[in-house]
């Protein structure tokens, strides 16, 4: 397997073969993202000392630790090539990572688990706008039922939650919505440099480092002095590496793959895997709402990626 994006090379010039998958993979590796994804509630629930803002640096330092590892092994002195020339829509990338990092957390130290995750719910619906306006993508109308349904039923499981009049919850909530706002663009900027008609797209992966070192800079002064013990640490780099490093490349390469509103609403299945996260590792069980809310969801994607692979959804022209 070749994690290089479809525009690396090595130093001797000869191109990397991208690493495909059909439809069905990508979906099924979607999955295993939000999956990984999910975990932020439930690890955040067994730290001892480390909060707001540090909770945010610590996780996005080990993000951005592990991902120089892991682009060094790949691409070696490669990887500050791409860095160097990889343009307007690797750093536009690399920043739409940043704010998704930062404002899921800081967002989370305002408001309720659920205002933030409502919020996100926007993300297919906001993805879906901005590549039809951008990108010319025509999207078959049953990824907009699917759509429709699926925040319908996020809606029912976090509805009763949602606090009246309280600016600070104003405030986390309008944090959140930087996170449907940032993966809109970020998904859109992928596919756009991805599927350009002028030879190779453009390798994307970069990106996710340059968000994780955007994140740790930005939140570097707001976390000090720090408090989080040696068990904080080791729970905070779990989230680092396999919360954000790994599943964030998984999503890149996907994005190459799937229609950028499709990728989005998949992303909605981190709301019901978080759900059985906190139940099972927090003994938080849910009620009646969440688990209905949580059936609407999965019944729509089910039913839209079964679709999908009967009938593939038409690419845009982006020529």
């Amino acid at each position: 397997m070749s994690a290089a994006g479809p525009s690396a090379k090595r130093l001797d010039g000869a191109h990397v073969e991208p690493w495909r998958l059909s439809h069905g993979q990508a979906a099924a590796v979607m999955i295993v993202v939000t999956l990984l994804w999910s975990i932020a509630g439930v690890v955040t629930r067994q730290l001892e000392a480390a909060r707001s803002f540090e909770v945010t640096f610590w996780r996005s330092f080990f993000n951005a630790c592990c991902m120089v590892v892991v682009m060094l092994a790949w691409r070696g002195r490669g990887l500050f090539l791409s860095l160097r020339k990889g343009g307007w829509g690797l750093w536009v990338s690399g920043v739409m990572w940043s704010v998704m990092y930062t404002c899921f957390m800081v967002a989370l130290t305002l408001t309720t688990v659920a205002n933030v995750l409502v919020t996100m719910a926007l993300g297919p619906l906001i993805t879906a706008l901005l590549a039809r306006l951008t990108l010319g993508a025509r999207l078959p109308l049953r990824t907009w039922w699917a759509i429709a349904v699926a925040g319908a039923g996020i809606a029912w499981m976090y509805g009763q939650e949602f606090s009246s009049g309280d600016a600070r919850h104003l405030l986390g909530t309008l944090v959140a919505l930087g996170v449907p706002l940032a993966a809109a663009v970020n998904w859109t900027v992928i596919q756009r440099a991805s599927h350009r008609t002028s030879g190779a797209g453009q390798d994307m992966l970069p990106a996710v480092l340059i968000g994780a070192v955007l994140s740790a800079a930005a939140t570097l002064p707001l976390a000090l002095p720090f408090h989080a013990s040696g068990r904080d640490l080791g729970w905070l780099a779990t989230l680092g590496v396999f919360q954000l490093a790994v599943p964030c490349l998984l999503a890149v390469q996907v994005a190459r793959i799937l229609p950028a509103a499709e990728v989005a609403l998949l992303g909605l299945l981190e709301v019901v895997f978080g759900v059985a996260w906190a139940w099972l590792g927090a003994h938080e069980a849910p009620s009646v709402h969440v688990v209905g809310g949580g059936a609407l969801v999965l019944g729509a994607l089910a039913f839209n990626e079964w679709l999908g692979l009967r009938r593939p959804a038409l690419r845009p022209d982006l020529s």
